[in-house]
């Protein structure tokens, strides 16, 4: 499964009053991995920025200025999205800025909707946490994810931090507790530090078991059968055709 996390900076709140995505940041999951493949640029929004969205993420119509306009980019971005499962936090914000971008760039553009599946991490994290606060900084402090660079909103920083949130949010249950009374109360989240084996890892050698050491089950195997009255099931079962000795 190709799933992309996805995020976007904009001019202000709402399309409809005239305002424009000015960056956009996508991060690649393959079988909920990391690809290291992305897709990031900023835009010339064509309008200025307010103020109060500046104070947000920090990019400066002087710095949009001689950045693509999104039509320069549309054709690249939907390549890229097509037939992913989009995972979006507050997906309603970010669909409408995209869908609304793509209707000013061609009027029978496609919405992202019929290009890809979404997933609203928002409404996935209220059905797990209700009640709760459920920001993309709440979930990094509920679930353990370093966002400590996260001194302004970006884009591309925001959907590789929300990548981690999603999978430790749907990584099924990553704490075991058999009772006691230090365990977590009933409705207490159960999580652990995300830790991710580094790709550039040698192998793990495998190793086979010698003649000796094969005649030695086998002779361990016979033993347990005449114990139990020949129930031993492991002889019974046979060899394993990957376990056969090469």
């Amino acid at each position: 499964m190709r799933q992309i996390v996805l995020d976007t900076e904009t001019t202000g709140l709402d399309p409809a009053a005239g305002h424009r995505i000015i960056e956009i940041g996508c991060v690649e999951l393959v079988e909920r991995r990391p690809t290291r493949s992305t897709f990031h640029r900023y835009l010339n929004p064509e309008r200025d920025v307010e103020s109060g969205a500046e104070a947000v993420h920090g990019l400066s119509n002087a710095f949009l200025r001689d950045k693509p306009r999104f039509a320069e980019v549309a054709t690249v971005l939907l390549d890229y999205l097509r037939g992913a499962e989009l995972i979006i936090h507050n997906a309603a914000f970010d669909l409408g800025f995209l869908n609304h971008e793509l209707a000013q760039w061609q009027a029978d553009a496609p919405r992202i909707e019929d290009l890809c599946g979404v997933i609203d991490t928002l409404l996935l994290a209220r059905a797990l946490h209700p009640g709760q606060r459920n920001s993309l900084d709440a979930l990094c402090k509920r679930y353990l994810v370093d966002h400590s660079r996260r001194d302004l909103h970006g884009a591309l920083l925001d959907a590789e931090i929300l990548a981690d949130v999603y999978l430790a949010m749907t990584g099924g249950q990553v704490s075991l507790h058999l009772g006691g009374d230090n365990g977590p109360q009933p409705g207490q989240a159960l999580v652990a530090e995300v830790r991710r084996i580094p790709r550039e890892r040698p192998p793990l050698p495998v190793v086979r078991a010698s003649a000796v050491e094969q005649a030695a089950h086998e002779a361990r195997l016979a033993a347990i059968r005449a114990a139990s009255g020949g129930l031993c099931v492991w002889l019974d079962a046979g060899p394993r055709a990957d376990c056969a000795a090469d």
